[in-house]
């Protein structure tokens, strides 16, 4: 079992964010753990810190959700994605601005977020969520 901290805001009495630490191109960011998301995000402009631009791939799905059913995405392969010890290899993730997200949480003091952990990696690695004890499992050998 991989036991990796979870990081627990109270949104001014008006419900709880989970924030956990991801580990992308080499580089510790925060990151959104969504139990609703379908699929891991990454906010397109903090990617395109770190490729080149060519690198990201123009997806012929528009995402829905964050308020929008029209939003373009993009996909990306990154040849190393980690929470804690848990290493996912040559992950393809979707990528989409996600400045709303960021500018609601620099009202809120609260530092940016590379992204949004959602339902692929939960699901694959059998993840279990610790509110009590603020941290999230996975098991090793599901991949």
């Amino acid at each position: 079992m991989i036991t990796v901290p979870l990081e627990i805001l109270n949104l001014n009495d008006d419900g709880f964010h989970l924030l956990v630490e991801v580990v992308v191109f080499g580089k510790h960011f925060k990151a959104v753990l969504d139990t609703g998301a379908s699929r891991t995000v990454l906010d397109k402009s903090t990617v395109e810190e770190y490729i080149d631009r060519e690198t990201l791939h123009l997806s012929d799905k528009l995402s829905t959700g964050l308020g929008t059913n029209s939003m373009e995405s993009h996909i990306l392969t990154i040849p190393e994605f980690k929470i804690g010890e848990l290493t996912v290899p040559d992950f393809v993730t979707a990528v989409l601005d996600l400045s709303m997200i960021n500018q609601a949480y620099q009202q809120a003091d609260l530092g940016p977020v590379i992204g949004v952990v959602g339902g692929d990696i939960l699901m694959k690695y059998g993840a279990v969520i610790d509110y009590l004890h603020h941290r999230l499992s996975f098991q090793e050998k599901l991949a």
